[in-house]
């Protein structure tokens, strides 16, 4: 028999109804993009508008199954790349890779909080149920809690 949960587990992913811009501004962010940064569609949208850098995150070169990363004020913005380019869709393997990248820059930067949206399941279409999934274990062994937001 599987024993319960431990009470970190439980609560490592929290569910907030709401705008994800009103998290605390101490929480670190984080959303899904595509290598070549577009950012045209979705929340990634209103990342570009309110966090602007986005030659920055061109400059980071970074690939699928990486994170680029702003520092803005006290946070770190994550920008996890979990596909190609903005037309095509991203795949588990992928988003896990991603995850890992910015679990592994929490862990040497400090971060404790992150807050986001429901990664890739809007228009990318992914099932939250893996990505959340995906989250838990990625995270287990750590100390970072995650707030998820949805309007």
């Amino acid at each position: 028999m599987a024993s319960p949960p431990s009470r970190d587990q439980a609560d490592r992913i929290r569910y907030i109804k709401g705008d994800l811009f009103t998290c605390p501004r101490t929480d670190s962010l984080a959303h899904c993009i595509s290598e070549d940064c577009r950012m045209g569609a979705g929340i990634a949208v209103l990342f570009k508008k309110k966090f602007g850098g986005i030659q920055e995150l061109l400059d980071q070169q970074k690939k699928s199954g990486e994170v680029a990363v702003l520092k803005r004020d006290d946070r770190y913005i994550y920008y996890l790349i979990t596909k190609k380019k903005v037309s095509h869709k991203p795949t588990y393997e992928n988003m896990q890779k991603s995850l890992e990248a910015m679990k592994t820059h929490c862990l040497n930067n400090g971060v404790t909080d992150i807050s986001m949206p429901r990664i890739g399941c809007g228009l990318d279409r992914l099932e939250w149920d893996k990505v959340s999934a995906l989250l838990e274990e990625v995270f287990e062994d750590t100390d970072i809690k995650i707030t998820v937001y949805a309007l």
